[in-house]
């Protein structure tokens, strides 16, 4: 008897709650955990503060710490448990895959543990713990299907991800994610657009294309060219107004690609490029395979071909040997590349990486003295680059969650084509998530654009069309989100992201 069977004959319907941490790529994979969730009869926990039926974690590992913030908020639900019969906890994600033997030792009130290959067992293993009065742990040492064949709960009507390709082929010495995501494995280009076809029925008209590479898509099937040409294929994707991607890597960032960028209409001017270090010592010390000189050649190849590109980027201070020098050349980066955002971190081990033993381990204060440091520069230049948007006429992509303050300012807020977050004047004629409306920018933050003035166009879509849909059905008062069943055809043998679990890649 299936999972959905059984609880249709015990007439209960269980609920469940997801609790993501980490990338794009598990953002993704928690998509797919509900998908596959509700496909098997459980239902999403209202928002209410009541604990669910079943509590799903979806972990990160690239963090200092993440196990003693997992174990913190496994310790927080025991007592919950103990007074709950029947409630089940269940650990998945890098973490998981990393410590599969310790989870149930240190936290025996699991019910079960599966690791990034083998997502879509959840059910089934829940199933099995539940009759089996123990727990199940299970994980896979390769992927048994690609994520995207699975059933998907899309928290969004009119924007998703698209993952084109699963795992790493780098080494990056901070990075652990190429040990629990393994080698990077392609999605053949048929069942990708077949995807986003689907995704352009049900009301899409905005995808990102994920991979923890992505822009290294090809390398498993042989094509150099490959990424270039799927970026040309989206733009022949009729209804489908919006193409993003993440991350790509310097490495593989070729012209092919850059011409692409430019000379596809619904491909946006939109580039989020991770540097990690401006100093070429350092980015050897990496393992990242370019060098400073490298990196603002494509920069500045982007903004010839793109001239109103925003270019964000991610950064890490203080990584092991890092001179005060060192730091200087990534303050020159940065003023040379202006980026309009930049995510910086401070360095952190990540066990099990290489960087974690290396020598030259930096102190908290030096650090953090550097991070300031950047980040104030980085305000600056983020500043005075949204300034230059003040006067300009854009189209945005109206959103729903992005404007904390939209209710307390008569605002509502959405995405510019080059992914600036906008907060403009609520029209007069109604206007929904997924709709588009064109306004004039009135002033400018280092974080985000203001249109205050009246809006000068408002274009009813098929995406806003869906997410009325989705908001009228009753179902959806419980939880929201679209269901989206994919057909299998031509699927590889089984083959992870933003890029596939770490946003620093």
């Amino acid at each position: 008897m299936s999972t959905s069977d059984r609880n249709t004959t015990m007439g209960v319907d269980r609920s469940y709650e997801i609790r993501t941490h980490g990338c794009q790529m598990n953002v993704h994979d928690s998509e797919r955990l509900a998908g596959l969730l509700e496909d098997a009869g459980y239902v999403r926990a209202a928002k209410d503060g009541e604990a669910a039926d079943v509590v799903v974690f979806n972990t990160c590992a690239v963090r200092e710490n993440a196990d003693n913030r997992l174990y913190g908020n496994l310790g927080q639900l025991a007592p919950k448990k103990a007074s709950r019969p029947g409630m089940q906890i269940a650990v998945g994600g890098c973490l998981a895959q990393k410590d599969r033997d310790t989870i149930v030792r240190r936290a025996p009130w699991v019910d079960v543990v599966f690791g990034t290959h083998n997502i879509g067992q959840l059910p089934a293993l829940l199933d099995r713990a539940r009759v089996q009065q123990e727990a199940q742990v299970e994980i896979a040492e390769s992927l048994e299907a690609f994520p995207s064949t699975l059933p998907t709960r899309r928290e969004s009507a009119y924007a998703a991800w698209v993952s084109i390709s699963v795992g790493c082929n780098n080494t990056c010495t901070f990075c652990i994610v190429p040990a629990l995501r393994g080698k990077e494995k392609d999605r053949r280009p048929g069942d990708i657009l077949a995807e986003v076809e689907a995704l352009v029925a049900e009301g899409v008209i905005e995808i990102t294309l994920l991979g923890q590479n992505v822009n290294a898509y090809g390398s498993d099937i042989g094509d150099r060219q490959a990424f270039s040409q799927l970026l040309r294929a989206c733009g022949r994707v009729e209804g489908l107004e919006r193409v993003r991607f993440t991350s790509p890597h310097p490495r593989d960032f070729t012209d092919d690609v850059i011409a692409a960028m430019a000379e596809t209409p619904n491909v946006m001017p939109q580039l989020h490029m991770p540097l990690q270090s401006g100093s070429s010592r350092v980015l050897k010390a990496m393992r990242r395979s370019y060098r400073q000189e490298r990196f603002l050649g494509i920069i500045e190849k982007v903004r010839a071909a793109m001239p109103h590109a925003a270019i964000s980027t991610d950064i890490i201070v203080g990584f092991p040997g890092e001179t005060d020098e060192d730091f200087e050349e990534t303050l020159h980066v940065v003023r040379e590349a202006r980026f309009a955002q930049a995510f910086t971190f401070q360095y952190s081990k990540r066990p099990g990486t290489p960087a974690a033993e290396m020598d030259g381990q930096l102190p908290k204060a030096v650090v953090q003295e550097r991070y300031e440091r950047l980040v104030a520069l980085q305000e600056e230049i983020s500043w005075e680059e949204n300034k230059k948007q003040v006067g300009r006429t854009l189209e945005v992509l109206v959103a729903e969650g992005e404007g904390r303050k939209d209710d307390a300012t008569r605002r509502l807020s959405g995405r510019a084509p080059d992914n600036r977050l906008v907060h403009f004047t609520r029209p007069e004629e109604p206007v929904r998530p997924g709709d588009t409306v064109t306004v004039e920018i009135s002033y400018a933050a280092p974080h985000h654009l203001l249109a205050e003035g009246p809006t000068l166009g408002v274009r009813r879509t098929r995406a806003g069309d869906a997410w009325e849909r989705r908001n009228s059905e009753p179902e959806a008062d419980a939880g929201g989100g679209v269901m989206l069943g994919l057909p299998t055809v031509g699927v590889p043998e089984p083959l992870p992201a933003n890029s596939g679990g770490c946003t620093a890649c």
